[in-house]
């Protein structure tokens, strides 16, 4: 069954133990740290704060939502972040993979970022973590033409995918993207949105039905951003989620 969670990106106002509250009243099991403004990773003590914070709710960390970008940020500071998702309970951290869509890049900006990629690859598997690349725009994996070209290139069960749909491309062309790319696939990013504009998770119920039926149902499912940045929003979306959930019928 999909674990089902939150990204603490969504409410970047709230303190750490604010979110884990709202998860655990919206019966919520996971939330995905965001490295930029809830868990930082030069800050330990703030990192084992956090972990004892969601022991005591008895939330767990899904993944470590880091900024940390292939072909930009230096890969010796890689294990830095490495160590802070360790401290949260997590062997999962999500990273971005350059900063240009698939498309603009060059073969030369391609094989170097995929160069960058596999030493990035062999870092976590020695280290016993896995790296999600972040499916979003302006990055490499864009589209699935990159993000196959990616998976497979590195080809390591410790260089994964995050998965969300792109508001800028249509439903069929996402369901495909869902379908080619669930076997790599760890946790999925949940929304509602069509272009700039965000919509409550009820009205997507029936897409992300045929979404979901491309994964495993091992994946963790978190919930990012509301429709209108309210807390008082998850409560609706978390049960929008669960409801998908219950009527979905996984691969």
């Amino acid at each position: 069954m999909f674990g089902i969670g939150l990204v603490s990106v969504s409410f970047r106002p709230l303190s750490p133990a604010e979110i884990i509250s709202l998860c655990k009243d919206s019966g919520l099991s996971y939330i995905e740290w965001g490295s930029d403004v809830h868990a930082p990773n030069d800050d330990p003590q703030r990192l084992k704060e956090i972990a004892d914070l969601q022991a005591a709710s008895n939330i767990r960390c899904a993944s470590y939502g880091t900024y940390f970008k292939l072909g930009e940020t230096p890969i010796t500071e890689l294990p830095h972040y490495i160590s802070a998702a360790k401290i949260l309970g997590t062997n999962v951290l999500r990273i971005w993979c350059g900063n240009r869509d698939y498309e603009l890049l060059t073969d030369v900006e391609r094989t170097e970022i995929l160069n960058e990629a596999k030493a990035a690859a062999r870092i976590a598997e020695e280290s016993g973590v896995i790296l999600c690349m972040e499916c979003h725009n302006n990055t490499f994996t864009s589209c699935l033409e990159g993000a196959l070209t990616l998976m497979e290139a590195v080809d390591s069960p410790a260089f994964r995918m995050f998965w969300q749909p792109n508001q800028y491309r249509s439903d069929e062309e996402n369901l495909m993207y869902a379908e080619a790319i669930s076997k790599y696939t760890v946790n999925l990013h949940v929304f509602e949105w069509k272009s700039q504009n965000r919509y409550p998770l009820e009205s997507g119920i029936e897409l992300w039905k045929k979404y979901l039926s491309f994964f495993k149902g091992n994946e963790i499912l978190l919930l990012e951003f509301m429709p209108d940045d309210s807390p008082l929003s998850l409560l609706e979306e978390a049960k929008s989620l669960k409801k998908i959930i219950s009527s979905t019928s996984v691969s």
